[in-house]
């Protein structure tokens, strides 16, 4: 609200507001009123106190409210308080529409809490067997993909998402994602999880945490049953060979590990790795000891070279683990505390009834 006052010393000469009190405020004026009204409320609002005072001020207004006021000042005056008119409408649009819009991020703030209190998003490929993998049709253990009409997520990843969901009392949602939009996503709370065989590596610490691990891993290489390197006992058996790995991801880096290897462009995922080596366009490709049965069971001219131990790869960590926000500690704290009431046995067999049912 604006005083008259206010109004005066933004649009009245210096010469009539010297010597005028501070009045009380003036009420608004709806747009029904007259200009003149207007400078009838200033005169009767500052009248009283001006009264009291010997002052030429009270005359100099009085001169222009009333009717014998000359054309010309009236003219002067009514242009003058148009503008304040104008500038108050404005200043009171602007802060009604900055009330609005501030009122609007209060209510989708609200949401997202809504939707974070009752649910567990959870990231993968689904393209990862048997960790992860896409189905057609609905059966009692897998999950709906929420971006993907009529699929369905299931595999060992899909497994531990439904019992950390379970213990946080949430319903789990599935989202598939690339490999590469999977941190991104997280960071950016379109998922709060990313449960998809990943690896604690330093690079990634330093944008995201990591649970505990929920599954260890080994590396080996895959080959061609009439390849060259299928007797070799360590890595180093490979170099001058062709080897090829999944972008972003341990199975690429360690590639580097072996001296004089021939380190191919990385591909997308491990089902493109799978197609290269079928098509003979590498000499051998990365891959989890522990997932290799269903690959090799649907690829009978696929062989598998496993190395002893300090004759094999130097992992970044022992196996995957659940990714989380860095502000999500409690979350972090909480979900570790779930995977430690999963004992080796209950994970074995998830695990191994995930190897039974991925896709051939």
């Amino acid at each position: 609200m604006w005083s008259a006052i206010e109004v005066g010393k933004l649009f009245i000469p210096p010469k009539v507001m010297t010597g005028l009190p501070d009045c009380s405020t003036v009420a608004a004026v709806n747009a029904s009123q007259s200009i003149y009204g207007f400078v009838f409320c200033l005169h009767r609002e500052c009248e009283g106190s001006l009264k009291k005072q010997d002052s030429p001020v009270f005359e100099k207004i009085k001169l222009i409210t009333r009717k014998e006021t000359t054309t010309m000042k009236l003219r002067t005056f009514t242009a003058l308080l148009l503008a304040a008119i104008m500038l108050f409408a404005l200043t009171a649009c602007g802060s009604q529409a900055a009330d609005d819009s501030s009122s609007d991020q209060q209510q989708e703030q609200q949401d997202t809490t809504t939707n974070e209190s009752n649910e567990f998003r959870v990231g993968m490929e689904c393209a990862y067997a048997p960790n992860n993998w896409q189905e057609s049709e609905a059966t009692d253990s897998n999950v709906p993909v929420e971006n993907v009409a009529g699929a369905y997520a299931e595999g060992y990843d899909v497994q531990i998402a439904k019992a950390i969901a379970e213990g946080l009392g949430k319903e789990l949602v599935i989202v598939k994602l690339s490999w590469d939009g999977l941190i991104d996503a997280l960071n950016q709370g379109q998922i709060d999880a990313i449960i998809a065989g990943m690896m604690d590596t330093a690079e990634r610490r330093e944008s995201i945490n990591f649970s505990e691990p929920y599954r260890e891993t080994t590396y080996g290489l895959m080959v061609l049953a009439d390849s060259p390197y299928l007797n070799a006992t360590s890595i180093q058996d490979f170099s001058g060979a062709a080897v090829l790995g999944q972008q972003g991801t341990a199975l690429d880096d360690v590639i580097e590990q072996i001296e004089g290897v021939d380190h191919l462009s990385p591909v997308g995922s491990v089902p493109d790795m799978i197609s290269r080596l079928q098509q003979g366009t590498c000499d051998a490709i990365v891959i989890n000891v522990e997932n290799a049965q269903g690959y090799l069971a649907s690829n009978p001219n696929f062989r598998l070279v496993t190395f002893d131990e300090g004759s094999g790869f130097t992992l970044p960590a022992k196996g995957s683990c659940v990714g989380l926000r860095k502000s999500d500690t409690a979350l972090l704290e909480q979900i570790n505390e779930i995977l430690g009431t999963l004992d080796n046995a209950t994970r074995d067999e998830m695990w191994q009834t995930a190897v039974d049912n991925q896709p051939q």
